[in-house]
């Protein structure tokens, strides 16, 4: 079994979904930074994550990670949210923010905001104030959720 497969399951273990795992470097420290999402749905939309559930999966994470270093030399494990409003690069990404408010770029910089209805293979079905429309995953240039205050 490969490292993320391990972290998958362990994700999966305390009720979460794994959203991101990556290695980045912050003020000359280098960080694992494993970003997770709620498994369960509210009125449509994620729970969020506690951060006794963060602490808990930290903890189960520290012992693998000892084993199975994801970076060589010292690195700092950081676990939590991606947070309300974060980027879209992948399809999964997509899939996990169905339901959520998305401000999107394609790839002729047509700027679009809209609310993720669906993910179809590589087809998104959003819903703006006016329609319902489709758009290729390819034809996103970028795109981030976005949180609206009411």
């Amino acid at each position: 079994m490969s490292l993320q497969n391990d972290i998958e399951s362990l994700v999966k273990s305390v009720g979460l979904e794994l959203y991101d795992a990556s290695v980045v470097s912050e003020f000359g420290e280098t960080i694992y930074r494993v970003a997770v999402v709620s498994s369960e749905l509210e009125d449509g939309k994620r729970k969020g994550v506690t951060l006794d559930a963060c602490v808990e999966l930290t903890h189960l994470l520290s012992p693998l990670l000892d084993v199975t270093p994801p970076v060589s030399g010292e690195y700092r494990l950081e676990v939590g949210s991606p947070g309300l409003e974060r980027k879209l690069t992948t399809l999964d990404h997509f899939g996990k923010s169905v339901g959520e408010n998305i401000a999107l770029t394609t790839a002729e910089n047509d700027k679009i905001k809209a609310k993720l209805l669906e993910v179809n293979g590589n087809e998104l079905l959003f819903e703006d104030e006016h329609e319902k429309f489709t758009i290729n995953f390819d034809a996103i240039k970028k795109a981030k959720t976005y949180f609206e205050w009411k």
